[in-house]
């Protein structure tokens, strides 16, 4: 899996941080993504999908 953010999209709602925090961030001058983990293992597989899922913007783009 390899997982794709689109900083120009997002509009810092924080799904994404909530669902899988040790893949994404948010930096604090304006709540934008910030990836952490562009190559998350096996086990955050599931957490990165329903983050991309619950993005708003549709900022995250999961590749398998």
């Amino acid at each position: 899996m390899k997982v794709i953010i689109d900083e120009d999209k997002c509009v810092g709602a924080g799904q994404c941080v909530l669902a899988a925090d040790e893949v994404f961030d948010q930096r604090e001058d304006d709540g934008v993504v910030v990836l952490l983990d562009a190559l998350p293992p096996d086990g955050l597989h599931s957490s990165v999908e329903d983050a991309a899922a619950r993005c708003p913007a549709l900022a995250i783009e999961v590749l398998k």
